[in-house]
């Protein structure tokens, strides 16, 4: 079976929306402030689509999104596109297909992640957030030194704090805790959380849970679906977000994936 390339939202969209939770980020990238970075793949069978995945190139990389339901749809997808994939690229992939590239690629694993989603609106909408104010762009600088410190090596796109969607705690002028977004789209309806962190001395008071409180509040009045991804080892989170009203939606592993090369 051939894959085909996509460039019809209306028919991706049909088909991410059978499961939103898994597919929340690609429904996000529909959006036009993401759609000029997006290559879509898919199979088809008597005229439906079986299979999509995204090949996301924003920010001078590759990140390709292979979720799904069903495992193998989506390897019958991935040997019919292996060969016009990028020779390297982050990936984010359901489980057991790590497998597939196993073959002709080296992986390293960054972990295995689950999808929350906002199920419970109640604790959101009772949260009391007054420590809590907006960023705006010209805070980028002191943001990124911000993510230096409390959280390094996180994916953080600037363009992101146009949405106004990036809250934060400050003890005496400094930032101490963020909550931002990975994806927000209006248009589409919904926003993944991201970049949440708060600087070391800080933790255990709570600032976390505040500064995505009010995130979630900002969010709700513009999306109807509100998810994020967390480390599936990290307890204190998962709790945290529990306590908010989140719940696992799904599972998946991240990974650094290059092409093998023969040697002569």
């Amino acid at each position: 079976m051939s894959f085909v390339y996509l460039d019809d939202r209306k028919e991706i969209e049909r088909f991410l929306r059978g499961n939103t939770g898994l597919h929340l980020y690609s429904i996000g990238d529909l959006d036009d402030f993401f759609w000029p970075y997006t290559t879509w793949l898919a199979t088809r069978s008597e005229g439906k689509l079986d299979s999509v995945v995204l090949l996301y190139s924003g920010a001078g990389s590759h990140t390709l999104l292979a979720m799904s339901d069903d495992t193998e749809k989506m390897r019958n997808l991935l040997n019919s596109a292996e060969d016009s994939l990028p020779e390297s690229f982050h990936a984010h992939l359901s489980p057991d297909l790590e497998s597939f590239f196993q073959k002709n690629h080296t992986l390293e694993s960054h972990g295995k992640y689950h999808r929350m989603m906002l199920h419970s609106k109640t604790k959101i909408a009772s949260s009391q957030c007054a420590e809590v104010c907006p960023l705006i762009p010209d805070d980028v600088d002191e943001l990124l030194e911000f993510y230096k410190e409390s959280y390094p090596g996180n994916w953080f796109d600037p363009r992101m704090l146009q949405t106004g969607q990036y809250f934060c705690i400050r003890q005496n002028g400094k930032l101490v805790s963020v909550a931002g977004i990975h994806v927000f789209s209006p248009e589409y309806r919904v926003a993944a959380l991201g970049n949440i962190a708060t600087l070391q001395k800080y933790r255990g008071r709570g600032y976390g849970k505040l500064v995505t409180s009010a995130l979630c509040q900002s969010l709700l009045g513009r999306v109807d679906h509100i998810g994020l991804n967390v480390k599936c080892d990290n307890s204190a989170a998962i709790s945290c977000y529990k306590a908010l009203g989140f719940e696992i939606a799904a599972s998946f592993g991240e990974f650094s994936v290059r092409r093998n090369h023969e040697k002569d």
